[in-house]
């Protein structure tokens, strides 16, 4: 069913910023990373109408590793921008609150080591 197409999109998705994106990052090598904080992949998210199917912790994970990334190429030098949600509805618990909420909590408890491909 649908939830079995959303696990396994979220697992390509990541598989995917495992395997190219992240160590592409790495071998760049930026001053500063830059990030457009976008959450509209969620599966609760109306434009995506769940095609990519990311929950609030997917956010987080790849927070994270972009924070180790920025500890190990510049420093720490990380800035995101907040891109806006569609999914306003439920207020602070809506998705779109609860993805910024994991988004920022992994912004504010940083990996402290630098990335590592696993």
């Amino acid at each position: 069913g649908q939830t079995s197409f959303n696990q396994a999109s979220r697992l390509v998705w990541r598989d995917a910023y495992r395997r190219a994106i992240f160590p592409r990052l790495m071998e760049f090598n930026p001053d500063l990373i830059l990030i457009s904080a976008g959450f509209d992949a969620h599966k609760k998210d109306s434009m995506a109408s769940g095609f990519i199917g990311l929950i609030e912790d997917d956010y987080h994970w790849v927070t994270r590793h972009l924070t180790a990334i920025a500890n190990s190429c510049c420093e720490g030098r990380i800035v995101s921008c907040l891109e806006g949600g569609y999914n306003i509805k439920g207020g602070f618990i809506s998705t779109f609150a609860r993805s910024v909420a994991s988004h920022v909590d992994a912004l504010v408890h940083p990996s402290m080591e630098g990335w590592k491909q696993n």
